[in-house]
């Protein structure tokens, strides 16, 4: 990189930021193509597309010797999907992984910092070498709302498409926090200090990059609220609902109070909310060891990085948005955050300040309370609600700017233009992030170079490919979020699925969450990929994988481990092994705002697991050799589940969501809720129209299932069937056959038949060579300056709207057997169309009671979870929190004409 481009330009007409890039890139911006002549070729050209836009729906087998493989792999040549998978299983590979780690996680890269810029340069030129796309002098780098950033992405679906990869980066202007000054002290009667906490994690230096890099970023809550407030404690446990409830329950009164919860069980900014509606003044959150399961210094454990037991200066950052009611930029709730945006008030963030503190300190506050937990009259342990004798200043000054972020973005161009399969994981982290999010970029990077490879041979996707690193996740999904508001309408045209990583690696176990049609898929790809440590298994035994640390005599805190169990079985509940998406990561924008079947996935902690310090100094490079994922085979793994469910979802002929799983899954669903009724509402709400409905869209998919299948049959059938017919190249204006002389070499070609041509067109797409080489190919390089049917068919494409394509009428003199052809890639083409319609009927313009960005009434974050999936989320919660039975029959009602639409739509004509 020149030197002049690492130092980053100001803006000239923002004062609110030390941070900016300045425009100066360029795009890919189409060209105007000729017109085409005479509606008869366009008509045939039609006809063309069809097949062409709808290629997926042809099945050809692959090479069978070795040797032929060897000699079409001595050029870039396009191969067949299966094969493509073969070959992109050999690239991930844990030496490179280990290297991207250490290029990515040994320096801090907080959002919206320098750091996190050069990093999204980093990536971009990732792509750009992998996907070799051609760097230009100016980068490719546009304020979010310009021409350049709007063509980036809506044009990878116009009629004039980029037909190379391309990469780009969006800058987008949330509203972010960065820390001041901070404070914590008990203070006496005359307000001085008695004690100051040590608001720095102590950064050993047997830890390297923590030891440099301790107070690089402070310890300090994203989005938090400015304050300078005094008051005595009260221990809240976990600061839920339930704790909250108890509290009052016993006559605590919490206003004035600063409230101190543990870390664990829902996302930290509801701890907060939930303190803030009982009057409390502030809130510490700490990491409690009883959290830490086995591992802990009590059961003779080494504190990291003398051994896995957790560090007790260590301390957890985060965002403190209120997730469950809308994510990303909270000024710019439902619309992007373009530079010059309209902001509101924020909704979803506290109106009191906080802090996030390490054990060390708050063990020393909890003596100030003495007895936090009490026994009642059955022995049973509940909290004491004691406020302590002496008072605590919390202070918590922060500066709220617009702050730009970057989302690196890449496109790899499939024949099928108009179906893209997204994947994405974010690139910030608090400090360092090893785990989170950096092994997510670490297995994105494998696949990445995966990609890059099957370009090189020649590859192309059936379907478009786009690649997304996010910025601003840690802040509250800000990138992934802002993007897709951005992009809705086109997201809700285009995208099959959202395939996301994050955490790819922080402990022993193996888990999988995603969209009940995405299950399948799921285990069926686990089940192919090794196990990445125990030879003979494979990644779908992982998930009953336990960490290392298990032995005899090691105690365990009893509320943790009643916990743990109900989160296990809640885990065991789901039948298919894959469990329901919350919120957390950047697949909520896409499935919970806009209905695009997700996924998310990776290796998490379990109670024999190191203690991973999250969102800490200590989630370095350092902890993720030595204790997450030494010899990084995990890293691999993911890589090779992640882009082998890509390609399968690219280069599929019939999109792999089983839509009838997700009915089935409806039911139990419908049973949950029910049971839910019992000890919340007097009168039981009335689901007979609601299962009526479910029972209605079982039968619905059960006949797409049918159809779809026959739809595949008869369209392979009839390619291997199609007559002789004259070449589109070789007609009058009349479409009348005639010959004409080659401008190369004046030899006079025979007519090539219609079905050769498209088989060998098709061929070439999957990696077979022609079998003829005819002077109409060459009149076709010389007449549109390409070599391929596919560029030839875009050309002629001209202006004929996409979105017209499925009925625009077919020629009348086209053979029988053609127009059936055709007719039959159309067929197929709608019975994807319903599959990718399944998800967006969950849908509502009217969203969530209270929290309205959430339109997807089939599953959200619960109301006071954040992290937690609630299915069926409006109706659940109009029980278990309304305990409203009138609500409870009004939610499903709505979710009865919901599901009873989603029927009508998936249902085959």
């Amino acid at each position: 990189m020149a030197a002049e481009e690492k130092t980053l330009p100001q803006f000239a007409d923002n004062k609110n930021t030390s941070f900016g890039v300045k425009e100066d890139g360029v795009v890919y911006e189409p060209n105007n193509g000729k017109s085409n002549k005479g509606i008869r070729w366009r008509l045939t050209i039609v006809g063309f597309l069809v097949a062409y836009t709808l290629l997926k729906y042809t099945t050809l087998s692959v090479y069978r010797d070795q040797a032929q493989v060897d000699q079409q792999l001595t050029r870039p040549h396009r191969i067949p999907p299966g094969l493509a998978q073969q070959f992109f299983l050999t690239v991930p590979n844990s030496e490179s992984a280990f290297q991207a780690s250490r290029e990515y996680a040994t320096h801090p890269h907080l959002a919206g910092s320098d750091a996190d810029y050069e990093d999204a340069r980093t990536i971009l030129s990732l792509f750009q070498n992998e996907f070799r796309i051609h760097k230009p002098l100016k980068q490719p780098i546009f304020p979010a709302g310009s021409k350049q950033s709007r063509d980036a992405t809506l044009g990878l679906t116009s009629r004039h498409a980029p037909k190379k990869p391309t990469a780009w980066i969006d800058i987008y202007y949330p509203v972010l926090n960065t820390p001041l000054d901070r404070g914590l002290s008990i203070i006496n009667d005359e307000g001085q200090a008695e004690w100051e906490a040590d608001l720095e994690e102590d950064g050993d230096p047997r830890d390297v990059e923590a030891h440099r890099y301790r107070t690089a970023v402070p310890t300090w809550h994203g989005l938090s609220k400015e304050g300078d407030v005094t008051g005595k404690l009260v221990y809240a446990n976990y600061g839920n609902q339930e704790d909250y409830a108890q509290l009052v329950a016993a006559g605590v009164n919490l206003t004035g109070k600063i409230v101190v919860t543990r870390y664990g069980g829902i996302f930290r900014g509801l701890k907060i909310k939930g303190a803030q509606e009982l009057g409390a003044a502030g809130v510490l959150i700490y990491s409690d060891p009883r959290d830490d399961g086995f591992v802990t210094v009590a059961n003779g454990y080494a504190a990291y990085p003398a051994g896995p037991a957790r560090n007790p200066t260590s301390v957890q950052r985060g965002s403190v948005q209120y997730l469950s009611t809308y994510p990303g930029d909270p000024t710019t709730p439902g619309y992007p955050a373009y530079e010059d945006a309209v902001r509101t008030e924020a909704t979803n963030i506290p109106a009191i300040p906080s802090l996030p503190i390490s054990w060390s300190n708050a063990e020393r506050l909890l003596e100030e309370i003495g007895e936090i937990y009490v026994e009642d009259e059955h022995g049973n342990k509940k909290l004491s609600g004691k406020a302590s004798q002496t008072r605590v200043r919390l202070v918590n000054h922060v500066d709220n700017k617009v702050t730009p972020i970057w989302n690196t973005m890449a496109a790899i161009p499939g024949h099928i233009k108009d179906e893209v399969v997204l994947i994405g994981c974010h690139r910030d982290a608090w400090v360092m992030g090893a785990a989170d999010p950096t092994s997510g970029t670490v297995s994105l990077h494998e696949i990445i170079r995966g990609l890059g490879f099957l370009l090189k041979m020649g590859w192309t996707p059936l379907r478009t490919i786009v690649i997304a690193s996010w910025d601003a996740e840690e802040y509250g999904l800000v990138g992934s979020t802002e993007w897709a508001e951005d992009f809705a309408d086109w997201i809700g045209e285009n995208i099959v699925t959202y395939l996301n990583v994050d955490v790819s690696v922080d402990g022993s176990r193996w888990n999988a969450q995603g969209s009940p049609s995405l299950a399948h898929l799921i285990r069926d790809v686990a089940q192919t990929v090794d196990h990445p440590t125990f030879p003979g298994k494979t990644l779908w035994d992982a998930r009953e994988d336990e960490g290392p640390y298990k032995g005899l005599n090691l105690t365990i805190d009893a509320e943790f481990l009643t916990t743990y169990n109900k989160m296990e079985m809640e885990r065991l509940a789901y039948k298919t092994g894959v469990t329901p998406l919350g919120s957390g990561s950047d697949y909520t924008a896409f499935l919970q705002h806009l209905g695009v079947a997700s996924t998310d996935q990776g290796f998490g902690y379990t109670a024999s697991d190191a203690a991973y310090h999250y969102h800490s100094i200590y989630d370095s490079e350092h902890w993720e050799e030595v204790y997450a994922d030494p010899g990084f085979y995990r890293h691999v793994a993911v890589a090779k589940h992640l882009g082998l469910m890509g390609l399968k979802l690219s280069d599929s002929l019939l999109i792999p969501l089983n839509t009838t799983q997700y009915s089935l899954e409806l039911s139990d669903y419908l049973d949950r809720v029910e049971s839910l009724t019992e000890g919340n509402l007097d009168t039981k709400p009335d689901f007979s129209a609601l299962r009526k409905a479910i029972s209605n869209v079982q039968t619905a998919s059960a006949k797409l299932d049918e159809e779809k299948q026959e739809a595949l049959e008869a369209f392979e059938k009839l390619l291997k069937h199609l007559p002789p017919y004259p070449s589109a190249l070789l007609l009058d204006r009349h479409g009348r056959h005639h010959t004409c002389k080659s401008p190369l070499n004046n030899w006079n070609p025979p007519p090539q038949t219609f079905g050769r041509q498209v088989q060998d067109w098709v061929k070439s797409i999957f990696g077979f060579p022609s079998t003829t080489v005819t002077a109409a190919s060459w009149d076709m390089t010389k007449l549109f300056g390409d070599d391929t049917w596919e560029g030839v068919l875009r050309y002629a494409y001209g202006t004929i709207k996409e979105e017209d394509m499925e009925d625009e009428p077919l020629p009348p003199w086209l053979p029988g057997p053609v127009r059936k052809f055709i007719e039959a890639a159309r067929r197929l083409g709608r019975s994807n169309k319903r599959l990718i319609a399944f998800e967006r009927g969950f849908i509502s313009k009217d969203g969530i009671k209270d929290r309205e960005w959430y339109k997807h009434l089939g599953v959200a974050p619960g109301k006071w979870l954040g992290y937690g999936a609630t299915t069926l989320p409006a109706l659940t919660e109009a029980i278990t929190i309304e305990k409203d039975t009138k609500l409870a029959n009004y939610e499903a009602g709505r979710l009865t004409d919901l599901i009873d639409k989603l029927a009508e739509t998936i249902t085959p004509a």
